[in-house]
């Protein structure tokens, strides 16, 4: 991982402060404090946001921890956070699609990665943004970024589509949720995995739930006798396994956790910020075909709690910043 400490975080001097969680080390929720930095700005192909609620992702504390220095690049001190939900408060000089006071919604993941949607502000490049689906709460249409497109991008691999069998690992969970969501709208019949205090919810969406464990490849052959067509991965141990004894076609399975996947022939998702896919997550939202369950909205100032809640693994959809 490349560290680069740079000077103007925390406690830098001059105009135009803003309020941010920050990590001057990496570890755990316990680096995290709320303090005041310097305001970002709009430069060539970007825009300012002002935030107004900010999404909590798995991928937020491991890059606190160091667990991705083999992929991000990461500057300390750092502000986490990857999802936003704001208004633009200024554009750069050459941005034509954004205008002061449009409402939108994204993935802000940058090549630097140090200053993250846990703040008042973020600069934005405009490829990571969209308009925010008029649909959805500030706090819902935070939630959906990062889940919503890693969902979308997992099924486009495994090129789920009308008239198949999908099945989803861990399907309460934040991509999960979002995946069933996604295949239902596309016609797909969705079989997803769960603790049975989750089996309602996932009903309510539209799936088949099954309980995860010893014997599931027995309990969705029971659904589904001549298979599955397609599988999306959201858990990782034995899933990537238990979907290729199911599956028609073995490479037809997508994982966002076992890089293993791909040696046994299937496919591994590390979601891109495409503005493309987040206008089309925008129009299922607003056509009532996809929302967000929220598990908990949280003040901008108790962020190390809410990672401390992803951690636990037991959130059943999203975990949210309330910022504005």
């Amino acid at each position: 991982m490349t560290t680069h400490i740079d000077s103007r975080l925390p406690g830098a001097q001059g105009e135009g402060r803003m309020r941010a969680v920050v990590a001057q080390q990496y570890g755990g929720p316990e680096t995290l404090q709320l303090t005041e930095i310097d305001k970002p700005e709009a430069g060539p192909g970007s825009v300012l946001v002002r935030v107004k609620a900010a999404g909590v992702n798995p991928v937020d504390w491991h890059v606190l921890a160091g667990h991705l220095d083999s992929i991000l690049k990461v500057s300390l001190p750092l502000v986490p956070g990857f999802d936003v939900a704001g208004v633009v408060e200024a554009v750069g000089p050459d941005v034509t699609h954004f205008s002061v006071g449009d409402e939108v919604f994204g993935y802000v993941r940058t090549d630097q990665v140090q200053y993250g949607t846990y703040a008042e502000f973020v600069a934005a490049p405009v490829h990571t943004i969209a308009r925010k689906p008029a649909s959805l709460t500030w706090q819902q249409a935070a939630g959906l970024p990062l889940v919503g497109l890693t969902a979308l991008q997992s099924l486009t691999r495994v090129g789920a589509g009308a008239g198949e069998t999908v099945l989803v690992h861990a399907a309460a969970g934040g991509v999960g949720s979002l995946a069933v969501q996604i295949a239902v709208a596309q016609g797909a019949r969705v079989i997803g995995t769960a603790s049975e205090r989750n089996h309602e919810f996932l009903r309510s969406l539209g799936a088949e739930p099954v309980v995860y464990g010893d014997g599931l490849v027995e309990r969705v052959r029971e659904l589904a006798p001549e298979g599955i067509d397609a599988a999306v991965d959201c858990v990782g141990g034995d899933a990537v396994a238990v979907s290729q004894k199911l599956l028609k076609d073995p490479s037809r399975v997508a994982s966002i956790v076992d890089p293993e996947v791909t040696r046994l022939g299937g496919h591994q998702v590390w979601t891109q910020p495409v503005p493309e896919d987040l206008a089309a997550l925008a129009s299922l939202a607003d056509a009532g075909d996809l929302t967000v369950h929220i598990d908990r909205v949280l003040p901008l100032a108790e962020a190390a709690d809410a990672l401390r809640l992803s951690q636990t693994g037991r959130v059943r959809g999203k975990i949210v910043l309330d910022v504005a």
